[in-house]
């Protein structure tokens, strides 16, 4: 389904551009999101909100599609995310200063679109190696890199 496709590739292009506008015309008023750390998120507002928390803690976030697949209106898009942690992260349980590191990291990205909107997303990565690029595990710890 072309149409199908279309949308998730606009809703990156829109990520990219840290269009917040474009996003959220692009998702449904009832467009859902679930991603790892239990986030369950409902409705277009919420998801503008969870790509502007990434475009402040990552000011030069990126996400690139490798590969993809796509069935009727489901798009699957393995991608890697780029992106220097030089702004706050503001999560659920707490709020992640910046780090100066850059996290390149690969996931997989699950999408329903209909009707030119996305209506469900769900997003798969590795946390442990977002913290551990961030340096906020045992492994990860090494003298911050200086700007």
């Amino acid at each position: 389904m072309a149409d199908a496709r279309d949308t998730a590739v606009r809703l990156l292009q829109a990520f990219n551009a840290h269009d917040d506008e474009a996003i959220g015309a692009l998702c449904a008023p009832n467009s859902r999101l679930e991603a790892l750390g239990e986030v369950r998120l409902l409705g277009r507002d919420a998801l503008v909100s969870y790509a502007v928390v990434l475009f402040n803690g990552f000011p030069n976030a990126r996400i690139t599609a490798q590969n993809e697949l796509v069935g009727g209106p489901r798009v699957m898009q393995e991608f890697i995310f780029e992106g220097t942690h030089s702004g706050l992260l503001v999560g659920a349980v707490r709020t992640i200063p910046a780090t100066g590191r850059k996290v390149v990291v690969r996931g997989v990205m699950v999408g329903r679109y209909e009707r030119k909107v996305a209506i469900d997303i769900r997003l798969y990565y590795d946390q442990l190696e977002v913290l551990t690029q961030l340096g906020l595990t045992p492994e990860g710890m090494t003298e911050a890199p200086q700007p």
